[in-house]
């Protein structure tokens, strides 16, 4: 059973997705739900199908309070590191929101201050608390349909299924083909016993 808020106040949760891609941006969301919001089916995104996650989107939108969501592109990962690139994506999409919240939690166990505003870090937190697991929905819908569209220009990666991610298919496909510029070069695109050259 998901909590309601770790504080009682103007509380934003915020949470990202696909950090662990090889291509693609790491996306975050950030929202603030009512004090009484209540949703079923409402989880951690990675618990959800993809039919589900479809659905809540437009719930999460309308009901919340205020929403953002923001990504932050391969060429500045590979310039500050995924962590960094992260949290960066987290307070980009709480700069978006338009009421400033009086505290902030955060999926995982690392996070940088935002404008002094007090936050909490907390492990796990999309299958702990509401506004986490709302923003690891948007999230989650955002950066998909962001590499589905991508997914037009280079169908030969199908990112319409694996998302970026490092499946088998992708690497053979950056094996055969090379990388784009969507690539995070700052990662082990290929396993060791492989190499690529760029």
């Amino acid at each position: 059973m998901l909590k309601s808020y770790y504080h009682n106040v103007d509380e934003v949760g915020t949470d990202e997705a696909g950090r662990g891609c090889l291509a693609g941006p790491v996306t975050a969301a950030a929202i603030l739900l009512p004090k009484d919001f209540k949703n079923d089916i409402l989880n951690d995104s990675k618990q959800l199908s993809h039919g589900k996650r479809d659905f809540l989107r437009p719930i999460l939108e309308n009901d919340c309070r205020c929403y953002g969501v923001a990504h932050v592109y391969p060429e500045k990962i590979d310039e500050i590191n995924i962590l960094n690139a992260s949290i960066l994506a987290m307070h980009k999409a709480i700069d978006l929101l338009s009421i400033t919240p009086k505290f902030i939690i955060v999926d995982g166990n690392r996070f940088k201050s935002y404008k002094n505003i007090p936050h909490k870090s907390i492990v796990k937190g999309d299958s702990k608390f509401m506004s986490i697991a709302a923003a690891s929905v948007l999230a989650k819908t955002y950066r998909d349909a962001y590499m589905e569209a991508l997914h037009e220009q280079f169908p030969m990666y199908n990112w319409k299924k694996n998302k970026g991610y490092p499946t088998k298919e992708h690497r053979e496909a950056i094996l055969k083909y090379g990388t784009t510029k969507y690539h995070r070069k700052s990662f082990r695109l290929l396993p060791d016993q492989l190499t690529l050259e760029f």
